[in-house]
């Protein structure tokens, strides 16, 4: 099948123009690649829909969709079908498009739809216990996307979540036997870009979702059985933000993925430093995890000195995510000056703002930027007393996963959805606008939760009240932040719905005889050859990488678990 010519390169690399399409090469691993989206924009539109009865509940809008108890249910189903189902298969989805295409080389077809079939079971049962909540019967977990004791939730549950991560697991092992397939034959080359990506990324994945296992399957699931009488709260907390911070570079890693392979593509140029890139990776999976305490810091039970390892740690974050700003920003200058762009920042305008699979990317990144401000807020000690547990914290969280990944994925999808279906993209209008819309939504939404939590609102709250208290010396009113909350969910639920409307109709649109796509990326300005080969050796990575968790986590757990490994004790609370 021949391809319209996507991509016209001007720096010397030729790149053929008539190659067949990702789905005509790899039409298993299309399927599977599809599968995972349609569960991951499913997830996303009911999720999105749980979003909105929350922002015009807890605002006081509109309360006449649920009651201020299942707004709970609501608010949990929100979080984990948005920041755990959605994610997962989204980035299960393209990391086995970008496996596959970088190394030439198909996944197992048994195994592939093995780890596809444990994630979607453990959804469903997830699921299934979450909606439960509803009914007033004995099967719900309103436990929120946080879920450690002493909170309880069904037992399906927790069988549900464990096995939507074993899933995922088995998904890293499919594409890692890949990748020894293709190094049996490439035995001098170093690995392809986006499999280095996936591959690092899947390290960090194992080391740090091995807390939040042991949480499920050693406690929380045998305490919800009744086949232990309690666990110790502070240890399965604990254990769940040995993971729960983590998996925001879960999230956020597939979106430098995109941004570091696709977007300089997209942008009309090249990726200005391959080396770079994997330095922050690297930085990814040996800093990501041992950071968790900073969840914890006004947790009794834990020394200062363990925090403050962690907030250190945390801020050493900063240095990947700003050689990310800075080598990104420069890939798509680059690309704008190949397209005739000139000046300082005119150079701007040559950027292609209308397609949305470029405009939804660069203003993901672009937000992504404020989130990291708000993070060092959430990440300092004595600051964080200040916000901790109010609306700051959603706000910040949207900034980051609901925008930096989450309108990434969206974005890219315009671009990869063609690829696996071999159909062109549909309403094409709609998918323009539909990045600017999000971005707008959000920029209420989350502007008005970060001065709401400065001003003290609490968050997970259904009914926040305020008759005896005033917020005047803070910039606008509560009425104000709450009416901007409201708005902004509204108008985000809109750029949902448009951005559902595009997918559908190209899903079920006709397929293509030219596609006006293609998976092939340019080669970048410096490549992998100006970077040391150490780099490569992922297993060097993952044992600096355990060394450190051992040094920020050995000691405090011991300190847990020296009086016994279920004391102090709680009973399960139903909730």
């Amino acid at each position: 099948m021949a391809f319209a010519d996507e991509y016209k390169e001007t720096a010397g690399e030729a790149i053929p123009i008539d190659r067949e399409a990702f789905v005509d090469q790899y039409p298993h691993d299309a399927f599977i690649v599809r599968l995972n989206l349609a569960v991951a924009f499913g997830a996303l539109g009911v999720g999105g829909l749980f979003g909105l009865i929350q922002a015009l509940h807890r605002t006081g809008i509109y309360r006449g969709f649920v009651s201020s108890a299942d707004y709970y249910t609501l608010l949990t189903g929100h979080g984990v079908l948005l920041a755990l189902v959605f994610t997962t298969f989204f980035i299960t989805g393209i990391f086995s498009w970008a496996v596959v295409a970088s190394l030439d080389e198909k996944l197992s077809e048994r195994l592939s739809k093995l780890w596809f079939g444990t994630m979607f079971v453990g959804t469903l049962l997830a699921g299934f216990a979450i909606v439960g909540g509803l009914t007033g019967g004995p099967v719900s977990a309103d436990v929120l996307f946080t879920f450690y004791a002493p909170m309880a939730a069904s037992p399906i549950f927790y069988l549900g979540a464990a096995l939507l991560i074993v899933g995922s697991w088995v998904a890293g092992v499919d594409w890692f036997l890949a990748y020894r397939r293709w190094r049996a034959e490439h035995p001098d080359e170093r690995i392809p870009l986006r499999t280095f990506m996936v591959l690092s990324t899947m390290l960090m994945w194992y080391i740090s979702t091995l807390g939040v296992a042991i949480e499920v399957v050693v406690f929380l699931l045998p305490w919800s059985l009744g086949l232990i009488p309690a666990v110790d709260p502070l240890l399965t907390r604990t254990l769940f933000w040995y993971f729960g911070h983590p998996v925001v570079y879960f999230w956020l890693m597939p979106a430098y993925l995109v941004w570091y392979t696709i977007l300089p593509k997209l942008s009309g140029g090249r990726l200005f430093s391959d080396p770079l890139a994997r330095v922050v990776f690297i930085l990814f999976v040996i800093l990501s995890t041992p950071v968790g305490f900073h969840h914890q810091y006004v947790d009794p039970g834990i020394a200062e000195g363990f925090k403050f390892i962690a907030m250190t740690n945390t801020m050493f974050l900063l240095l990947p995510s700003l050689l990310t700003a800075f080598t990104v920003v420069a890939s798509m200058e680059h690309g704008a000056r190949q397209r005739g762009g000139t000046g300082r920042l005119g150079w701007l305008r040559a950027l292609p703002w209308d397609n949305p699979a470029f405009s939804g990317c660069a203003l993901a990144g672009l937000m992504f930027a404020a989130g990291g401000f708000s993070g060092m807020i959430n990440a300092g000690m004595n600051i964080n007393y200040l916000i901790h547990n109010t609306l700051w914290v959603p706000g910040h969280f949207h900034l980051t996963v609901g925008t930096a990944a989450a309108l990434t994925f969206m974005a890219i999808t315009y671009w990869l959805l063609p690829q696996v279906t071999g159909k062109n993209l549909k309403l094409k209008t709609v998918a323009m606008v539909q990045p600017f819309t999000w971005f707008v939504g959000m920029t209420l939404m989350s502007n008005a939760m970060h001065r709401a939590g400065l001003a003290g609102v609490p968050r997970r709250t259904a009914e926040p009240q305020y008759a005896n208290v005033e917020f005047e010396n803070v910039i606008g009113g509560i009425a104000e932040m709450r009416l901007q909350i409201a708005i902004g969910g509204t108008i985000l639920f809109i750029a949902l719905l448009m951005f559902l409307a595009v997918v559908v109709a190209t899903w079920f649109g006709e397929r293509s005889a030219k596609l006006e796509v293609n998976s092939e990326l340019p080669k970048p300005l410096s490549g992998p050859e100006h970077s040391p080969v150490v780099l490569d050796d992922l297993r060097i990575w993952a044992l600096i990488a355990i060394v450190l968790v051992a040094i920020a986590y050995g000691p405090p757990l011991w300190s847990m678990v020296a009086d016994g490994l279920f004391a102090p004790g709680s009973p399960p609370i139903p909730v």
